[in-house]
C-alpha cells in the first residue's frame, strides 16, 4: 500500500516538473510575441492550468451554491496572471498565479456572492472565522465551537457568532430541506386558499337563499345540509313526496337564475334554518 502511494506521488511530481518546464518555456516565448500569436500562446497556458483554478475554488468556497460562476471568475484571474507574469522577477508561475486567482474569487464573493449581504466588518470577520475554524479542525480533529473560534481570534464571542451565521448567506439552506419538525421549510409558507375563489359565489348564494320563503329555506336546509330524503322532508313539512320534488325543482331553478342575474338592490336577510315555519 505504501509502495503504491509512493509510486503515485513520484508520478505526480514528475508530471508537475514536466508541466513546470513547459510553462516556463512558453512564458519565455511570450516576451517576443505580440498580437494574435501572443493571444494564442496565452490561451494555451491558461488551458494547461485550469486545474489550479479548480483547486483554489475548492479551498476558498467549496460550499458555494454557484461553483461554475466561481470557476469563471477564477479563470479571469488566471488570464490576468499569465499576462502580468514577469520571468525577470521570479520563475514560479504557480506561486504568482494562485494569489491572483484567489484575489479575484474573494472580490467576487465579497461583492456579488452574498445571498444577504452583511456589513464589511462582518464579512471580514467571517473570513477570519473560517480560516481559524479550518486551523482548529486540524488541531482538534473535530469541528470547533463558536467559543473556541472566538478565543482563537481573540474577539468577542457574540461578534464571531454573528459572522459565522452571516457566512452561511454564501450558501443558504434550500427551502426543501427539513426543519426542526422534519418538514421542509417551504411547507410552512402560506398558500392561496381555494375557498377564496368561491367567496363571491358563497355571498351571492347567501343573499339568494335569504330571498326564499321560510318553508323553501327549510326544504333547502333539510335536503342539502342534513341530507334528508324527499320522503323525510315531506314528513317534516307535512306535504307529499311529489310536492317536495316539485318544490325542490322550483327552488333550485330560482336560485340558479338569481345567481346568474342577481336581483338589483336586494337586501340580505340572514337565514336561520332551524326557525319554525308554518306548513
Amino acid at each position: 500500500m505504501q509502495a503504491t502511494r509512493a509510486r503515485n506521488d513520484e508520478r505526480r511530481h514528475a508530471e508537475w516538473r514536466v508541466q513546470q518546464r513547459w510553462t516556463q518555456a512558453r512564458l519565455a516565448e511570450l516576451a517576443g510575441l505580440s498580437g494574435r500569436s501572443r493571444r494564442t500562446l496565452e490561451e494555451a497556458i491558461v488551458l494547461r492550468h485550469l486545474d489550479v483554478v479548480d483547486g483554489v475554488v475548492r479551498r476558498l468556497a467549496s460550499g458555494y451554491r454557484e461553483q461554475e460562476d466561481l470557476r469563471q471568475v477564477g479563470r479571469i484571474g488566471l488570464v490576468q496572471a499569465v499576462r502580468r507574469f514577469d520571468l525577470a522577477r521570479g520563475d514560479s508561475f504557480i506561486a504568482f498565479a494562485m494569489p491572483t486567482i484567489a484575489g479575484e474569487i474573494k472580490r467576487y464573493l465579497r461583492d456579488c456572492g452574498w445571498f444577504v449581504r452583511p456589513p464589511r466588518p462582518v464579512q471580514e470577520l467571517a473570513a477570519e472565522a473560517q480560516s481559524a475554524g479550518e486551523e482548529l479542525v486540524q488541531r482538534l480533529g473535530r469541528q470547533p465551537s463558536t467559543r473556541e473560534i472566538a478565543e482563537q481570534l481573540n474577539r468577542p464571542r457574540a461578534l464571531v457568532a454573528e459572522a459565522v451565521v452571516a457566512h452561511e448567506n454564501l450558501r443558504p439552506v434550500s427551502l426543501d430541506v427539513a426543519g426542526d419538525d422534519d418538514e421542509a421549510w417551504v411547507s410552512s409558507f402560506g398558500r392561496q386558499d381555494p375557498r377564496l375563489e368561491r367567496a363571491d359565489l358563497r355571498l351571492s348564494l347567501r343573499q339568494a337563499l335569504a330571498r326564499l320563503r321560510p318553508r323553501e329555506r327549510r326544504i333547502v336546509f333539510l335536503r342539502f345540509v342534513e341530507e334528508r330524503t324527499q320522503r323525510e322532508i315531506a314528513a317534516d313539512i307535512g306535504v307529499t313526496q311529489m310536492q317536495v320534488s316539485r318544490l325542490l325543482a322550483g327552488i333550485l331553478e330560482r336560485l340558479r337564475r338569481e345567481l346568474e342575474e342577481p336581483a338589483a338592490g336586494a337586501q340580505p336577510d340572514p337565514m336561520h334554518p332551524t326557525r319554525s315555519i308554518a306548513a
